[in-house]
């Protein structure tokens, strides 16, 4: 039992969990299913009556059930893995990316993050609140904009080849360098 629980704590390497999330869009793909995360979002508020108010909620969101599962057990496994496979080690991160931590002025995590943007003293914090406001309204739009999330586009619209994912991967990843090199370093 202890080498299990061993094998779960450790990362595993990408030629073990990239084949399984292959397997698993194989598995959706041939279910008729796709994969994505932000449309939890809608089947949650569909669920809760938003489809009186908004067509764009008025569907049939019990068919999307199955995405919810996979929404309980991410959080469920989270906590899981929190609780009970962490260890009290500090986080591992090389030394490269200590120095760019430094540059961007911010000093190497003890916990999970830079305690500099992800705490409490951050959140309550006036600019700490804006950030949180106007990214999760970006967040939120942009990916209503977009047609899903970065899961949805980057796993299962990439499997489908779909084009409009592609293009929509791309601008994540330039949002992404460009949030981390111009934005980042403006904010903080």
């Amino acid at each position: 039992m202890e080498n299990i629980i061993e094998v779960l704590r450790d990362p595993w390497p990408w030629y073990v969990s990239g084949p399984l999330i292959a397997f698993i869009m194989v598995l959706l793909l041939f279910f008729g299913k796709s994969f994505g995360f932000s449309t939890n979002l809608r089947v949650i508020c569909a669920a809760c009556g938003a489809g009186k108010h908004s067509r764009f909620f008025d569907f049939n969101w019990r068919a999307q059930t199955w995405n919810l599962l996979f929404l309980v057990g991410a959080v469920l496994g989270g906590w899981i893995a929190s609780e009970f496979m962490s260890g009290d080690d500090p986080v591992q991160i090389s030394q490269a990316t200590i120095e760019d931590l430094r540059e961007l002025g911010f000093s190497a995590p003890d916990d999970l993050q830079p305690e500099k943007i992800f705490s409490f003293e951050a959140l309550l914090s006036v600019r700490g609140f804006l950030l949180l406001l106007i990214g999760g309204f970006m967040i939120g739009f942009g990916s209503r904009y977009a047609g899903g999330c970065t899961s949805g586009h980057a796993i299962s619209g990439l499997s489908n080849l779909q084009l409009p994912s592609l293009i929509a991967v791309i601008g994540f990843f330039i949002g992404g360098l460009i949030s981390t090199f111009i934005l980042l370093p403006l904010l903080f």
